[in-house]
């Protein structure tokens, strides 16, 4: 643990070493030239003069600055992280993302305080390009998607009418607040309000992803939460945009606000459609790479990240494109590609994004170190508390009416944990320094910074204690089995059935429309012929299976410690230990206990004793051993030797059941192998079914039961 802050503080001081090479404003300092140039033109430009003298070493540090600086943040992120989960109890307390942010600020307030000047800054570009899209496309690759599907229109309630209601709630609100104080924030508009809050009710799906999966909530929740704020980032974002329009137009008319309202749908449909598109054809080209498996794992991240630069290019929802392609390519692709090409996706997904969630939240510190701050006290407290009241109002309401079309309805601590887990974090942070330059824009900024720290450190640190304190359901930690993925999809073919007999097109009709005409068209276009499963069961065998290996080798190895280890047993002890086990073994076969079986009923007592018993019905083995004994019997009653081994045999192959039967033919093989008596099958049934003999015998074995455990409390 000591080495790795020791290691942090090494990186962090090369860092800040190589940020001194540059002045402030980017420029490389003149004493860093090479020593080959000078100046000896007359106008003072830079020219090449011959070198007096052959040096050994050199540097130039210059030439590769970006790249180096770049792994140097990497490095130091990774540690960072990478000592947060050596920590002890750290993680059990703080999320994993406050640390990261503790790191940056630290940092941050290092470089402010070496250089004089505020340290380097995220830039949006280099979000929304380079880091928001490993951890979409993870979310979108490794998207449960029968929980998903079966929530969707839950989730597009959230995502949709309550991201609405937040931004208006919070727009108009602020924008009262605005006019309350006309001497401070007189000179700020509706539309900057509603741009505001367009912004700052963007619950950010990093933010989310990392606190809710430390968590291990119940499946449903998390779901709810996670599709939410994944789906909020698509219509956040294009309502941001749409109220920036407005802002450089030079006035608002109704057909705009119409106009408006259709380039919603536009941009949310178009991304969609283009995700899908990409996802098909990385599908379609994964069915060609039999002969290059090397190259196979390529086209899961080339085509994914061109449906998103293509999205952006055409003002469409990026996010809502990477999502789609990852979920349409991934159950084909896991069909055409081998299993170590699979293995490669998935880690190489889960790197990526985790590198991209820990450089946003370093960053996020970092770029809170700035010159830039403007403090209003009314503005900055009425946009916290105006967060988490409209949040909490629009998931009452908005549940309030779901619960009564939904058949699990979402409970109230499941209502409280959703409207809590809205944290906001990088989406924000980085739509908000795209705002043109207006008066209150530092304002903006100060209040959103404020906004994420709060929602991130204290709802980020107190949600878990929240989940424990209300008894959240917490998540099944065992893999679903083979019988339980069969039976959860024959109660959907058997729903889809019933479904389709009354008329009633619900989501499981539809569910086994798309399954047939996956089955009929896609997979046999999008998948190989020697890929195709024969059975449906394989494919899920084949399935958890690959989950079950994922499981084994992501969990952490067990620390032994040796001090633990205990000495050996000494010869006596071990003895010791025999006879006990031997004792108890033979008390256990002495007792009898009966059998419980689902084909017999257990006799009441309370009934009248003179009744008929009910004669159970003989196994094959029973009447086997009847008609062995009635047709070898001798004269004098008795049976030879290989016909008493073949009753006997008969009779062990029986099915065991407890009937005063099988408890007298016990009783009467006990009594001696000398004494012989009559087994006339007429008297034997009279003397079993006798009820006067029945409760003998089973008042001889309770009394046999209770004497043993006499003799287990003596001993």
């Amino acid at each position: 643990m000591t080495a790795l802050w020791t290691l942090s503080l090494l990186l962090s001081a090369s860092l800040l070493g190589c940020l001194a090479v540059t002045s402030p404003d980017g420029s490389p300092l003149p004493h860093n030239l090479p020593p080959s140039l000078g100046t000896n033109s007359s106008d003072g430009s830079l020219s090449v003069d011959l070198p007096m003298a052959l040096r050994v070493f050199s540097m130039d540090y210059h030439h590769v600055q970006a790249p180096f600086e770049i792994v140097l943040w990497i490095m130091l992120a990774s540690l960072a992280k990478l000592g947060f989960h050596w920590s002890g109890r750290v993680p059990a307390v703080v999320p994993e993302s406050c640390v990261l942010i503790m790191v940056g600020l630290l940092v941050g307030g290092v470089i402010y305080g070496v250089r004089h000047s505020a340290p380097p800054t995220l830039s949006a570009d280099a979000f929304f390009l380079f880091l928001l899209p490993p951890i979409v496309l993870d979310a979108g690759y490794f998207l449960p998607g029968r929980l998903f599907f079966e929530n969707l229109g839950t989730i597009l309630w959230y995502a949709v009418l309550g991201t609405l209601w937040n931004v208006l709630g919070i727009g108009l609100s602020l924008y009262g607040v605005c006019l309350l104080a006309q001497s401070s924030l007189g000179d700020v508009s509706l539309l900057h309000c509603l741009l505001f809050g367009s912004l700052i009710a963007a619950v950010d799906p990093v933010a989310v992803l990392s606190v809710f999966q430390e968590m291990q909530v119940n499946e449903q929740l998390h779901i709810l939460v996670f599709g939410e704020s994944l789906l909020n980032d698509a219509v956040t974002v294009v309502l941001y945009k749409l109220f920036e329009s407005f802002l450089r137009l030079p006035s608002v008319s109704g057909l705009d606000v119409l106009l408006g309202g259709c380039r919603v749908v536009v941009v949310g449909i178009g991304g969609l459609c283009v995700g899908l598109f990409f996802g098909l054809l990385a599908a379609l080209t994964s069915r060609f790479t039999s002969r290059a498996q090397v190259i196979a794992p390529l086209f899961v991240f080339l085509y994914s990240y061109l449906s998103y630069l293509t999205s952006e290019m055409l003002h469409l929802s990026g996010i809502m494109a990477i999502v789609t392609c990852a979920a349409t390519m991934k159950q084909y692709v896991e069909a055409n590609v081998s299993e170590r090409s699979k293995t490669s996706i998935q880690y190489f997904l889960k790197m990526w994004s985790s590198v991209s969630e820990t450089l946003i939240f370093t960053f996020l510190g970092v770029s809170t170190i700035q010159d830039i701050h403007m403090w209003s006290w009314p503005f900055v407290c009425s946009t916290l508390l105006l967060c988490l009241i409209w949040r909490a109002t629009g998931v009452l309401l908005l549940t309030a009416f779901v619960n009564k079309l939904r058949r699990n309805a979402v409970t109230f601590r499941d209502q409280f944990i959703i409207a809590y887990g809205g944290l906001r974090g990088a989406i924000c942070f980085s739509l908000v320094f795209l705002i043109d330059d207006f008066p209150k824009k530092r304002l903006f900024i100060t209040t959103t910074i404020v906004v994420i720290l709060f929602t991130v450190f204290v709802q980020g640190m107190t949600i878990k204690p929240l989940v424990e304190l209300l008894y959240v359901k917490r998540k099944k930690r065992a893999l679903p089995t083979l019988s339980e993925e069969i039976h959860s999809r024959l109660i959907d073919h058997l729903v889809a059935g019933i479904e389709d007999v009354v008329g009633y097109w619900g989501q499981h009709y539809w569910k086994d429309k798309f399954e047939q005409f996956n089955k009929k068209y896609l997979r046999r276009f999008l998948i190989r012929n020697d890929r195709q499963a024969s059975s449906s069961i394989l494919r899920v065998y084949q399935e958890l299976e690959r989950r079950e290996q994922r499981g084994v080798e992501e969990e952490a190895p067990p620390i032994v410690d040796p001090r633990s280890q205990g000495r050996s047993l000494l010869p006596e002890e071990m003895e010791s230990i025999r006879r006990i086990l031997s004792r108890n073994l033979q008390n256990f076969n002495n007792k009898q206990t009966p059998a419980y079986s689902r084909h017999t009923l257990h006799q009441d007592t309370s009934v009248d004793r003179t009744r008929k018993p009910l004669y159970r019905h003989q196994s094959l083995g029973e009447r086997y051993s009847y008609n062995t004994i009635t047709h070898f019997q001798g004269e004098d009653g008795g049976l030879s030797e290989p016909q008493r081994v073949r009753t006997g045999l008969s009779r062990s192959h029986t099915v065991c059941s407890i009937s005063p039967r099988s408890t007298l033919l016990d009783s009467s093989d006990s009594a001696g192998p000398a004494q012989t008596r009559s087994m006339d099958p007429k008297a034997a049934r009279e003397d079993l079914v006798s009820p006067k003999h029945q409760e003998t015998v089973e008042r001889a074995a309770r009394k046999h039961l209770s004497f043993v455990l006499e003799n287990e409390k003596q001993q």
